[in-house]
Formats: C-alpha cells, structure tokens, sequence
C-alpha cells in the first residue's frame, strides 16, 4: 500500500512540476512553445512531407525515429528563418520528390501521376476482354440435344433422371 501511494504521489510530482507536461507528442512539429506562428508552420511542413519508414503517414503523423529527425529539422530551419519553399527544396534535395505527399509534375513523377489511371484503363480492357470472351463462348457452342434438353427440363422441375429416361413424371 505504502509503496503505490509513494508512486501515485511521485508520478503527481512529476507532472506537476512539468517534466512530462513539456514533452513533444511525436505529432507534434513544435519548434518552440513560445512561438505559435512558428509552432504552426512547423506542423503544416511537417503535414506535407511523408515520412520516409511509413510512406502512408506524414511525419508529423508518424513516429519512426526519421520522421522524429525530420522533424526536428523543420523545427532547426524554421528558427533559422528558412522560408517554408527553402525546407521543401531542402527536403526534396536531401531525399528526393517521394518526401513529398504532392510530387511536382516532371518527367521523373510522370508515373506517379498517370499510373492510377493506367491501372484503371488496364482493368476496364480486362474486364471487356473476359466478358467478350464469355460471349462468344456460349454463342459457339453447340444446342442441346434432345436428351439434354429432358435432362435439364426434369432438373428444373424437380423431378430424377430416371423418371425422364422412362417417360414418367413426379
């Protein structure tokens, strides 16, 4: 008992005394908490840049120990004066246009850019080409013969195969 309400109270310190209450949430891009024009710059960059280790979350969304470096860097060139263009180009120099969520439109992110709708139009022509190819094989096929066509009749109507050999019904 005494030992848990010594780490309750502990913990209750901790907090209070703000050595939890100042940490960064790794979502958080805040370059000082003094500065909110800063601290909002850094989270909108930090939006638009993807983090390298996840490749589906930004870095401000992601908590690899990259995107926490990334971070920090916004942070370093913000409180230089960089301009919000200057740490993209930074960026992009450093690791390429895949940092970024919105690739400019070049040569080299051509595919980025059409391959959805490559893959679309490549599905669309499979699709035409399978149910074309259904068509067509059930137009060349043969009609049924007469036993067939009592065979599937009787099927149809409940009733065995036997029945319709001998001529009966149910």
């Amino acid at each position: 008992m005494r030992r848990s309400m010594r780490a309750f109270l502990l913990i209750c310190a901790i907090s209070v005394l703000g050595g939890w209450g100042g940490m960064a949430v790794a979502g958080e891009a805040v370059p000082t908490e003094n500065d909110p024009v800063a601290q909002k710059r850094a989270v909108e960059l930090a939006a638009k840049l993807r983090c390298l280790v996840c490749q589906n979350q930004s870095i401000a969304e992601s908590d690899a120990e990259l995107a926490v470096d990334l971070r920090r860097q916004v942070r370093e060139q913000i409180a230089a004066g960089k301009s919000d263009r200057e740490i993209i180009n930074f960026m992009t120099e450093r690791y390429g246009d895949f940092v970024l969520y919105e690739p400019p439109m070049k040569p080299a992110t051509l595919l980025l850019w059409i391959g959805p709708l490559l893959l679309l139009a490549a599905g669309v022509a499979a699709m035409v080409f399978l149910l074309r190819g259904r068509g067509q094989a059930a137009a060349g096929s043969a009609p049924l013969t007469e036993a067939e066509q009592a065979r599937a009749t009787a099927l149809l109507e409940g009733r065995t195969i036997q029945n319709v050999s001998s001529g009966k019904g149910k």
